[in-house]
């Protein structure tokens, strides 16, 4: 595999950290992430750190990178394993991949950040309508704001123009909340306490998760073509 060959090379090059300083730098951001789920990453073809002659596992900054965006994904998009996977071996390969429900690759890959002026600046969206957002529990208050608000702030400037505003949505709020419950009541008998188990039930309620959107989006689907009979 192109990527497999890429990260043992980059593995090699200076410096290179152990489990613990992976850990370390990292943990700030992904505080669950531990060494069996960093070992986990590598045995689903995620990430390929180097081993020194007596086995032990050695990072390159490609590769904290690599994990960094992989954890981004699951955490930030709620992405199987797979699709991520998938997603890595294409740009292993050169290519510029898009991900279902992103924008494009350079959007995970740059990571972005934004302060609230500069959400409100990127979305080009009334100063107001983040605070109502807010309010609505359509957008967390905590920041930085990644894309995904990005997204959803633009989404609601466009739903106000029509005269949708973020107050009429926040039945969305309470529906994804029954979703999660949902979820979690039917993956409560396949929990393990352990990060791999963990890894996998956190991979399992994604497809859940895509499975309803499926679901509810032909709902809708079928419900507008009755409106418009």
């Amino acid at each position: 595999m192109a990527g497999h060959a890429a990260h043992t090379q980059a593995s090699g090059q200076a410096p290179l950290l152990g489990i613990g300083q992976v850990l370390a730098r990292l943990q700030p951001e992904f505080p669950d992430l531990t060494p069996s789920k960093l070992r986990f990453l590598e045995e689903q073809r995620l990430v390929f750190p180097a081993r020194t002659a007596a086995g032990y596992r050695k990072f390159s900054s490609a590769d904290v990178e690599r994990i960094t965006l992989v954890l981004s994904m699951q955490r930030d998009h709620y992405l199987p394993l797979k699709v991520i996977r998938a997603h890595l071996e294409a740009i292993d390969d050169g290519g510029t991949p898009t991900l279902p429900g992103a924008t494009d690759a350079r959007g995970f890959l740059g990571a972005r950040r934004f302060a609230r002026d500069e959400l409100i600046s990127a979305a080009r969206a009334p100063r107001g309508l983040l605070d109502e957002a807010v309010a609505a529990s359509l957008i967390s208050s905590a920041e930085p704001y990644d894309d995904e608000a990005l997204g959803v702030l633009k989404a609601l400037a466009a739903l106000r123009e029509v005269g949708i505003e973020p107050r009429h949505l926040r039945s969305l709020r309470a529906a994804a909340e029954r979703d999660a419950a949902l979820i979690d009541r039917a993956l409560a008998p396949s929990r393990r306490p352990d990060a791999a188990g963990k890894a996998r039930v956190s991979e399992r309620a994604a497809e859940l998760a895509a499975q309803l959107d499926t679901v509810r989006a032909e709902a809708v689907r079928t419900a507008l073509a009755k409106l418009v009979r």
